[in-house]
């Protein structure tokens, strides 16, 4: 890994949550908040708090670092800044950000191994991604594995009603024909057809494979959930019910049927059935299958990354993106790999979520900057394009069990 000092870079932040951050000097300079791109006002925020940071920094940045995603207003306002400036442009993917902000904060020199689980972020293949196991050093990083994936069925629609993931976790099971009579006393008997008749056809049902839409699956087989009005609404409905159970049996058992595929996807499938069955046992029986799930799950992602963290002789993790902030998921995590003999890391600065990516971008792009121009002391004339894997082989230990 490069020991010259960083180059100063600005990063433009997350589409969510989104806050700006100038990396100079091996240090953080954070923007406000300023919320959500969806809002013109957040927008202008943005613009505006760039500008500023760069009349006050009042030396030469060397990159403005974007998220990869094309369309976002941060992506094409970052490009314009960089080409005001003559300086690069990188892109940086959202999930390999939430990694190192982590690296950053912490300044750690090693390689690791992240989790970065969250709602959505592109992936290098242009699906939705939200449920990554990853290898970062440096400049480099590796896609090691992933969440089986679910259909959103109705699109974005999905991520606002639960019930949605959960009849998408059906028809995943094989289980398409239940959808209509299980799901029509709560939402509708058309809308709960069109659902079953959509996933049928495959017709509006892009993919996911975000841990955060198997939460909402989650919810809304248990019934917690059906419609969200705040964001992460059904995960946390979800992780009150596990906490409610877990204070009264702090030695309540995972649910089984967890399990890692040939393709290293992490299969969650195998846990639903015992949600769908809990759901008509009443309160007790549903907050003990939230329990079992969320232990499940954090059991499943602690041996899923002590086996990678063993192949590519590693001993740091970082934890990263909105999902940790479900304690119960972040602790047990936490406390295997640390039975594991892995030094766990999170964020410490905006936490977990996407309020802190801007770091992460930042310094990604200061490692690519160092990389490919380790001796220059003026900031990059052309843009350089980022969002691919950039693998480098790494032998593998004899130690492993």
């Amino acid at each position: 890994m490069p020991s010259a000092p960083l180059p100063a870079v600005l990063a433009s932040g997350a589409w969510l949550k989104n806050t700006a951050c100038l990396l100079a000097e091996g240090q953080p300079r954070w923007s406000t908040v300023h919320g959500d791109l969806s809002d013109p006002a957040a927008c202008l925020m943005l613009e505006s708090s760039l500008r500023h940071i760069l009349k006050a920094w009042g030396a030469p940045v060397f990159a403005i670092a974007h998220d990869l995603h094309p369309d976002f207003f941060s992506t094409h306002l970052a490009m314009q800044l960089a080409a005001e400036l003559g300086v690069a442009a990188v892109a940086v993917q959202h999930h390999h950000a939430h990694i190192a902000t982590v690296v950053a904060g912490h300044g750690l020199v090693e390689p690791v191994i992240g989790l970065a689980l969250d709602g959505v972020g592109l992936g290098t293949d242009g699906q939705a991604w939200g449920g990554e196991l990853l290898w970062v050093h440096g400049a480099s990083w590796e896609r090691l594995g992933h969440l089986v994936p679910l259909a959103l069925p109705g699109g974005d629609r999905a991520a606002r009603e639960p019930w949605r993931m959960a009849a998408s976790a059906l028809f995943a099971l094989g289980r398409g024909h239940e959808i209509a009579p299980r799901f029509a006393p709560v939402v509708g008997e058309m809308a709960a057809k069109g659902v079953q008749r959509m996933l049928e056809r495959d017709v509006n049902c892009p993919s996911t494979n975000s841990t955060g839409r198997w939460f909402d699956a989650a919810a809304g087989a248990l019934g917690l959930s059906v419609r969200q009005i705040d964001e992460a609404e059904a995960a946390i409905g979800l992780e009150a019910s596990a906490q409610r159970w877990l204070v009264q049996h702090p030695n309540a058992m995972p649910l089984s049927g967890v399990t890692v595929d040939a393709q290293n996807r992490l299969d969650l499938r195998g846990a639903m059935p015992a949600l769908f069955d809990a759901a008509a046992g009443g309160a007790t029986a549903v907050d003990a299958a939230a329990a079992g799930f969320h232990l499940a799950l954090a059991d499943a992602l602690a041996e899923w990354t002590l086996a990678a963290a063993c192949v590519r002789a590693v001993h740091a993790v970082c934890l990263g993106g909105g999902c940790f902030f479900n304690r119960v998921l972040r602790e047990r995590v936490t406390q295997r790999l640390e039975a594991g003999g892995l030094r766990v890391y999170l964020p410490v600065a905006q936490g977990c979520g996407d309020a802190g990516l801007a770091l992460g971008q930042a310094w990604v792009a200061a490692q690519q900057l160092l990389v490919s121009q380790p001796d220059s002391q003026q900031p990059a004339t052309q843009p350089t394009a980022a969002g691919k894997p950039n693998a480098v082989p790494i032998e593998e230990s004899s130690t492993c069990a």
